[in-house]
Formats: structure tokens, C-alpha cells, sequence
């Protein structure tokens, strides 16, 4: 019987001597590379999947302004004209037939002109607009810098989010945390790289959104919930000790097959399940958050009377918790409220005040707890739905769905707050200054945590990608 091994009837082929230097090399040189290191996590954030290091493969990238993303993922497509893009002009044409022709939209059932019920003021010293919706986020005006320009090349909700989310509007491919976890690895060997922090809503694409594609399955979006138990079975259900000898077990028969096949996919869930067991120590202290002050759960809304708002207040929290643990990218995700997200095809009014009321206290509280914690210089925050909304009325009181222009904002991690980029028409139906792609905004983020968006590639089917393709420009006036 095979001494490694509990059953004879599984028996590795002999090792040869070439086997054994190939298979140690690399160790070798990874232990060598531990002691330069100095701690074991920073050992194992140097080198991704391949075994490349990654200091090696992030040299000469850009200066580094942010530590950690927070993508702070709006459902359904909010209307520009109704959050951050106010266009009087809407107003003068109220119920009358939209005066600009009209592309095709996803379900045509176009009414006439419709206004924003909402109002807009000027905020803060730097006087941004922001719709009567957002009380709260008018706070803290001078942080954000709202693109008017974004544009999507999708008007259907699914391919929409596998654009936003990874750049290309088919399933496969690696989200942008997938490729932010690669190519920067995490902080915390405890916790992964991309955490999704998902309060009741998965995008429309599903669990692809999030996928690590052909990424080492490492690097793939981790889901916790702000509510009950955090993830699935991080409680442990043995005593330590089964525990440990199950570990060794698994870890024997784990390691034998990895020899035999020496595929990438048996290392990543080696690791995956290492992961798994430290998280079993590290999720239940990182969701305690009943053990946050009084008056913090006051400023993210805990106590609030609306549920949705007291859903996404957990969110937000975590996140902010995340952010202290060292992981670099967190995707928050909406909870459900009495409309459809934020996809408004019809009862414009109701659907929009319920999922603003639900995220605007959240957001809020998460700027000004990240700023006086010293953390917001150093965390990227991004504001984005998958598209925008038609500046007509889809039947008599929605708005369907438009591509061609919509509003995001970011703030923090060395962005210029306080400015608006790029224009739309009188309508805000398209977008006529400084037109942004997704892909423009996907390099934007990447140059802000330290990485040219050009050279963080990945070989896979006989030539290398990336997260922008062949795409994306640098919004360089959103940059402080």
C-alpha cells in the first residue's frame, strides 16, 4: 500500500528523477522568495497562478492611489436626467413628441417627452448638481467627480452587465475584481482578493458577472451577505481536531492528484479550500457588525424605518470593514425595494424614490466613516449602473432603456472631486462632449490602484488579454 495515500487502490505513477527537480524548482525558489518576503501573505500576494512574481509583472506600472475599490453597483440603470445630469429643456417639451429622432429602444413603447419630477441644486463649494433624491449625498458634493458622458455598447440588461463587469457583453470572461485580484493579489491571506457583498439582488448575467473567467478560479468574486450568516458554512460544524485530520487527508490526496495532473485548476482549489478554512476564522470578527458604535450605525442608517435602507447600511459597513482588512475590491450590490432595481419602465416616480431612499443614507455614511477613518485617500469608489434612460417616456410614466449616454461618479483614491466630465444634449439623450467608454472607465480604475491597463494580460487560447481588449483611454481630467 501506498504510504501517502489511505487506500491502496489509488497509486500515483512512480516519480522519476526529472520529475522530482521539475516539481521542486519552483519550490525552491518560492521558499526563497518567502524569506525575502518576510511574511507568508506577502509570499503568497507576490506570485499569481502561473507563478509568475508579481512585483515582476506590475514593474514600471503607474504610482498607486488607491489601496482597495468599492464598486458600488446601481441595478437596472438609473436616468441621468433624473439623478446628476438635470436638463431643464425636458420641462418645455413635457408631454409633447420628442423633438430628436429616436434610435430604436429595447421594448419601443415610446411615449412623449418626459420630465424629471425631481428638483436639482447646487452642492457644495464646487456647486455639482444633484436631484432632490439624494439629500444626503448633496453632503458630500465636493468628493464626487460625475461622468455625464458614459456610454455602453448594450441596451439589454444582460449583455449590459457583462460589459460593465468585464468588458466584453458575453459571459467567459474575467471581471474586472478578477483581474484587480490577479494582478494585486489581497492584503489579508485570511480573506480573498473580490468579495461581493450581495444584498438580496444578483445582476441580471448572474453569477458570470463576477466570474473569474479564464483566470485562475482563485481570483473569482466571493460572495457575503450583510444578514445572517455571512457565507455559507463558515461556522465549522466539527471540533478543531476532525477538523485538522480531515485538512491532512484532503491535503494528501489533494496533493498526489495535483502531481499527476499538474493542472491549473486542482492547484486554484487547493487554494480555494485553504482559503475557505482560514476564512472560517476570519469572516465571523470581520461580519460582527453589531460591535460598531452607536453613533456609526446611526450615520449608515441601521435604525432606518425603511428595510432596504437598513440592508444596504450592513453593506456598506462591511465594506468599509472589508476595506480595512486589506482586500482590494468589494462590489456592492442593491437590495430589493418596492420597484424593479432601478429598471423603471414604468411608475418612474415610485420605482426611483424607493431605490434612492435605500442607498443614499449608505453611500453617505460610507464617504464620511471612510474619510474621518483616514481610509478614503486610499479607496476608490465607484457609482455606476449598466446603462442610462431614454429622456422619453416609455408608455406614459417608465423610461427604457439608453445606451447612449448615462452618469457614474467616483470619489476618493486620488480622484478629482468636485467636477463633472463630459456633456450630453439638451435631452441628456446622447452624449456630445468627451464621450466615455466602459472600457475608458475600467482603465481608470486599474491606473488608479497602480496598474497599466495595457500590460496586466493573461494568456489563454493562443494570444494575451486583458480587461480593456484593445480599448480604453485614461479619463485623465477625473484624476487629481
Amino acid at each position: 500500500m501506498n504510504p501517502t495515500l489511505p487506500c491502496g487502490r489509488i497509486r500515483p505513477a512512480p516519480m522519476s528523477r526529472r520529475d522530482m527537480l521539475a516539481a521542486s524548482g519552483s519550490g525552491l525558489g518560492l521558499l526563497a522568495l518567502a524569506g525575502l518576503a518576510g511574511t507568508p501573505g506577502i509570499a503568497r500576494a507576490a506570485a499569481d497562478g502561473a507563478g509568475r512574481d508579481r512585483r515582476a509583472l506590475l514593474a514600471n506600472h503607474s504610482r498607486a492611489r488607491a489601496r482597495s475599490v468599492i464598486f458600488l453597483y446601481q441595478d437596472g440603470g438609473p436616468a441621468q436626467m433624473d439623478t446628476f445630469d438635470p436638463k431643464p429643456r425636458l420641462a418645455d417639451y413635457h408631454g409633447k413628441p420628442f423633438p430628436l429622432p429616436m434610435a430604436p429602444t429595447q421594448f419601443n413603447n415610446n411615449g412623449n417627452t418626459l420630465a424629471s419630477p425631481w428638483k436639482f441644486a447646487q452642492c457644495g463649494q464646487s456647486g455639482i448638481p444633484i436631484s432632490e433624491l439624494f439629500p444626503n449625498l448633496r453632503r458630500v458634493a465636493d468628493d464626487l467627480c460625475v461622468i455625464r458622458s458614459m456610454t455602453s455598447n448594450f441596451s439589454e440588461h444582460t449583455n449590459a452587465n457583462y460589459f460593465l463587469h468585464t468588458g466584453l457583453g458575453i459571459p467567459g470572461r474575467p471581471s474586472m475584481g478578477a483581474w484587480m485580484s490577479y494582478g494585486l493579489g489581497s492584503e489579508n491571506e485570511n480573506l480573498p482578493g473580490f468579495v461581493v457583498v450581495e444584498g438580496g439582488l444578483i445582476p441580471p448575467g448572474g453569477l458570470d458577472c463576477f466570474s473569474a473567467g479564464f483566470l485562475p478560479a482563485r481570483h473569482q468574486g466571493s460572495i457575503l451577505r450583510p444578514r445572517g450568516e455571512t457565507i455559507a458554512d463558515a461556522a465549522p460544524r466539527d471540533p478543531e481536531a476532525i477538523q485538522l485530520r480531515k485538512r491532512h487527508l484532503i491535503g494528501r490526496l489533494d496533493s498526489a492528484f495535483a502531481h499527476e495532473t499538474r493542472a491549473e485548476a486542482v492547484e486554484s482549489a487547493i487554494a480555494n479550500h485553504e482559503l475557505a478554512y482560514r476564512m472560517q476564522a476570519a469572516v465571523p470578527e470581520l461580519s460582527a457588525l453589531d460591535g460598531e458604535s452607536a453613533e456609526t450605525k446611526a450615520l449608515y442608517g441601521f435604525d432606518s424605518p425603511f428595510e432596504p435602507t437598513r440592508i444596504y447600511a450592513r453593506e456598506c459597513c462591511l465594506a468599509r470593514r472589508l476595506v480595512e482588512r486589506g482586500v482590494r475590491m468589494i462590489e456592492v450590490t442593491c437590495p430589493r425595494t418596492i420597484g424593479d432595481r432601478w429598471d423603471q419602465h414604468s411608475d418612474l416616480k415610485a420605482g426611483h424614490e424607493a431605490n434612492a431612499r435605500a442607498v443614499d443614507q449608505p453611500i453617505t455614511a460610507l464617504i464620511l466613516d471612510l474619510r474621518r477613518r483616514g481610509l478614503l485617500d486610499s479607496t476608490l469608489l465607484v457609482w455606476a449602473g449598466e446603462f442610462g434612460r431614454t429622456p422619453f417616456a416609455q408608455g406614459s410614466n417608465g423610461r427604457d432603456h439608453n445606451p447612449f449616454a448615462f452618469s457614474v461618479w467616483m470619489a476618493g483614491g486620488g480622484i478629482r472631486g468636485g467636477t463633472i466630465i463630459g456633456a450630453t444634449d439638451e435631452f441628456g439623450y446622447r452624449a456630445v462632449e468627451k464621450p466615455c467608454a466602459v472600457h475608458d472607465l475600467h482603465a481608470t480604475v486599474l491606473h488608479q490602484m497602480g496598474v497599466d491597463h495595457h500590460r496586466l494580460t493573461f494568456r489563454s487560447g493562443g494570444r494575451d488579454h486583458r480587461l480593456t481588449d484593445v480599448h480604453g483611454e485614461l479619463i485623465t481630467e477625473a484624476i487629481a
